[in-house]
């Protein structure tokens, strides 16, 4: 017998638009991949600090199962897989604090790791597999991507410091776009509101590569280095862990994006959306619902929409017809969802890369 649940996740399967290019709501099971390379000689340490992990891990709400699997070829080579009943309820763990208490142990013991995320699409073998998708929870259709990755980071400053951070974080020589033969970096999209700080990041081929690249750019190191006095949270960019904690807990990773007009540039604005504790991911679900049908209006203002979500933090970001006005008003469901107003933010730089 199909359930309430899975009947909303076929229905909303099938009401998923070709133009939509990402979008954790579609009630599909996720895989999570975590690539990890161990430090020689502490194979050991990580086994043990990865079975306590796996025991807190196995009461959070939406995860069903996981694996850990160690390369035949390469013992410092790991591989952690884990199958969650849909995103949301992994993207609230992996971003919560809970989360970044649960995975310190395993730092004294990873030299690096890569995290891959996705939706179950397919699958074969075994009594599950014979059922009809919706209620295997699959993804019914592809989606259709154009080959950007989107991601933000965000963080406050302190109170008083805005203009100067602001001064500080428009005034820098932009990184080269290139990063390898395959990874470019595209638009980085700077905004604040009050102190609050969120940038915006389109890359084509591998974002992390891509972070990397710009982090060890002199002149994005040195502006980085000159808005440190002024953060909420402190950081010591020589000190790894430090700089590990702080860009774990400012990651404002993309739920929702559709593109409706590819051709048009139009003009780029953000909305940030303070959400009441515990609704963030039910806002951007909302905002996500009325941006996927306002992109099935060819006349619509809406070209290019994002949103971004993190705890209670939601922020979208619009590229809309150039001379058109957008509604900024919520609508009636969300500002049940609201804690304060919905606010546009102040746009302080927004960099195409030429050669992307």
């Amino acid at each position: 017998m199909t359930t309430t649940s899975e009947k909303v996740s076929e229905q909303l399967a099938r009401q998923v638009s070709k133009r939509v290019s990402q979008s954790v709501f579609d009630g599909s099971r996720l895989r999570v991949v975590l690539l990890v390379d161990v430090h020689d000689g502490a194979q050991q340490q990580f086994l043990e600090a990865y079975e306590q992990l796996c025991n807190q891990v196995a009461s959070v709400p939406g995860h069903v199962s996981d694996q850990l699997c160690q390369s035949i070829e390469n013992p410092s080579q790991w591989l952690i897989t884990s199958e969650w009943e849909s995103a949301p309820p992994f993207l609230a763990w992996v971003n919560s604090e809970e989360h970044v208490r649960m995975v310190e142990p395993l730092h004294s013991c990873v030299r690096d790791t890569r995290s891959l995320r996705f939706h179950i699409v397919r699958e074969t073998g075994g009594a599950a597999a014979a059922a009809p998708a919706a209620q295997r929870r699959l993804q019914v259709s592809p989606r259709i991507g154009d080959g950007v990755i989107r991601h933000a980071l965000t963080f406050t400053v302190k109170p008083g410091s805005e203009a100067e951070v602001a001064r500080i974080l428009a005034d820098y020589a932009s990184p080269q776009a290139r990063v390898d033969e395959t990874t470019r970096l595209c638009r980085t999209s700077l905004f604040m509101h009050g102190n609050r700080v969120v940038r915006a990041i389109e890359v084509r081929g591998d974002l992390l590569a891509a972070l990397r690249h710009v982090a060890r750019q002199p002149e994005v190191r040195a502006v980085e280095e000159a808005i440190n006095p002024y953060l909420e949270q402190e950081r010591d960019l020589n000190d790894q862990e430090s700089a590990r904690v702080f860009f774990t807990r400012a990651a404002l990773p993309a739920v929702f994006h559709v593109t409706a007009d590819e051709l048009v540039e139009g003009e780029r604005l953000a909305l940030y959306y303070p959400a009441r504790p515990g609704r963030g991911m039910e806002l951007a679900e909302l905002l996500a619902q009325g941006d996927e049908a306002a992109a099935e209006d060819p006349g619509g203002p809406v070209l290019r929409s994002t949103i971004f979500q993190r705890d209670d933090v939601v922020v979208r970001l619009v590229d809309h017809r150039a001379g058109v006005r957008v509604d900024l008003t919520p609508a009636a469901p969300l500002t049940a969802l609201l804690d304060g107003a919905a606010v546009r933010m102040q746009l302080v730089t927004d960099r195409r890369s030429p050669d992307a």
